[in-house]
């Protein structure tokens, strides 16, 4: 973690350790910003959900994708797995006290892109539009 001077907008800290391949928080970087662990999280911010409840509510996601990153999530600290032991057995997952703190900062990550997702969207079409005018016929021009 790196620290800030007094009167420094954390925001603008450096963020050092954060780039370097062996820091040990890119594991859960990767899970937390993947698109499976982003809406397992949103989805189980209201409460706890079952695995068909998480599968029906996440559009799209197989169920061995839910099974890896329901175990991934677990792993990490961020899910809780309760098995209620009656008949038939019943799995349910909530998020943890920390998951819950992710959920709301990944929450304004959602609000943000939902507020400018047509100004994204138009920025693509631009941008796609330039492209194809500027790539020779046949051929279409690649960006970095």
């Amino acid at each position: 973690m790196n620290a800030t001077s007094p009167g420094q907008n954390p925001a603008a800290a450096p963020l050092d350790a954060t780039f370097r391949k062996d820091c040990p928080g890119r594991p859960l970087f990767e899970q937390v910003t993947s698109r499976w662990g982003l809406l397992i999280l949103l989805a189980l911010a209201p409460g706890a959900l079952r695995f068909a409840q998480l599968r029906d509510r996440i559009g799209g996601i197989s169920e061995k994708m839910l099974a890896q990153n329901l175990r991934t999530l677990v792993r990490d600290g961020l899910l809780d797995r309760t098995i209620e032991t009656e008949t038939p057995l019943r799995v349910s997952y909530s998020l943890t006290a920390i998951g819950h703190d992710l959920s709301g900062r990944l929450r304004s990550l959602i609000d943000w892109s939902e507020e400018h997702g047509e100004e994204i969207s138009a920025a693509r079409t631009r941008h796609d539009a330039q492209t194809t005018q500027s790539a020779p016929t046949g051929k279409r021009a690649t960006t970095a």
